[in-house]
């Protein structure tokens, strides 16, 4: 499909693209790698007059990737490299396809449009249905009223970055500020976070400890490559001499903001932590999470699902 019409900003500094979008304020989009915002546009899907690129930015610090800090800009391709912090590696490896990979970006994904089976589509199909309200028609047609967008948060790499304890800083017409990536994401698909007009997510930063933890992430997808998560899990623990220490649990793409059940591990710490431990916080989870009807997968078998991931992702890292 032909894109829109847009006009194509090219900034060299974070501070002139803030500029751009001060200029801009109620027309414009941020583009890094382009995956998913552009497949959008092909859609017609909330389309801006114009998009300011940050693929010429010259700030070394975007690109940046160590065990403390990775730029927003590192692309997920060299992040399936990178070792120094359990888990990243692997989750980055299971986003979409080489192809894709190779463009998009940590912050990009992030940043990933909230989806659902109502919005995306074609526009000829869109306009058969008569929209939603994420496409600022009169209500959202996932669960009925005007109020709250139910579209499902999809991206994958908030999975694991949450249970390390990744905090985002943002830079924006109003400075700078850091955000802790549990408390970023908010329950609506429309404003989904806390980032305001024009803020940019310059990078992400890790706690020291954060490589002392084993840590991984399942994805349950249609096909094994390319699609977007229908459900995922992730989780982060220490055990030392066979006692649980700590345990950070997210389980994503079931609702419009990957949810932190961290309050699971409550009842565990500084005690044996095994196969029997595992199955019980798996089965909490599980009541815990009510999927939205709003992906292909049914909500019962991604439900389901959760349980099973879960326990095996524990148990890989129990070993």
């Amino acid at each position: 499909m032909i894109l829109p019409p847009f006009e194509l900003h090219r900034p060299r500094t974070v501070a002139e693209a803030i500029k751009l979008a001060r200029a801009h304020l109620d027309d414009f989009d941020y583009v890094a790698g382009g995956t998913d915002l552009l497949q959008n546009y092909k859609n017609r899907l909330n389309c801006r007059g114009h998009l300011i690129s940050l693929s010429d930015l010259e700030d070394k610090g975007l690109r940046e990737i160590s065990a403390t800090r990775i730029g927003a800009l590192a692309t997920l391709r060299d992040l399936e490299g990178f070792s120094a912090v359990p888990g990243i590696a692997g989750t980055a490896a299971v986003v979409a396809s080489p192809l894709v990979r190779e463009s998009a970006t940590l912050g990009g994904n992030l940043l990933v449009e909230t989806r659902c089976f109502w919005f995306n589509q074609s526009e000829f199909w869109r306009d058969a249905k008569g929209g939603c309200l994420k496409e600022g028609r009169a209500d959202c047609l996932v669960i009925p009223q005007k109020d709250v967008c139910y579209a499902t948060y999809s991206g994958d790499m908030a999975g694991i970055l949450i249970p390390l304890g990744a905090s985002v800083h943002l830079e924006g017409l109003e400075g700078g500020r850091d955000v802790p990536l549990a408390a970023f994401f908010q329950h609506d698909g429309i404003r989904k976070n806390v980032m305001r007009k024009g803020e940019i997510i310059t990078h992400v930063s890790l706690p020291e400890s954060s490589a002392k933890l084993r840590a991984g992430y399942r994805k349950l997808r249609i096909r094994d490559t390319f699609d977007y998560p229908s459900m995922g899990v992730g989780a982060a623990l220490r055990v030392e001499g066979g006692k649980l220490k700590a345990l950070s649990i997210t389980v994503n793409a079931v609702a419009t903001t990957p949810m932190v059940l961290d309050d699971l591990a409550s009842d565990y710490l500084g005690k044996p932590f095994g196969p029997a431990q595992i199955q019980e916080i798996a089965d909490q989870a599980v009541v815990r999470c009510q999927p939205y009807k709003n992906v292909a997968l049914s909500p019962t078998y991604r439900r389901a699902l959760i349980g099973v991931f879960l326990k095996r992702l524990l148990g890989d890292l129990l070993q």
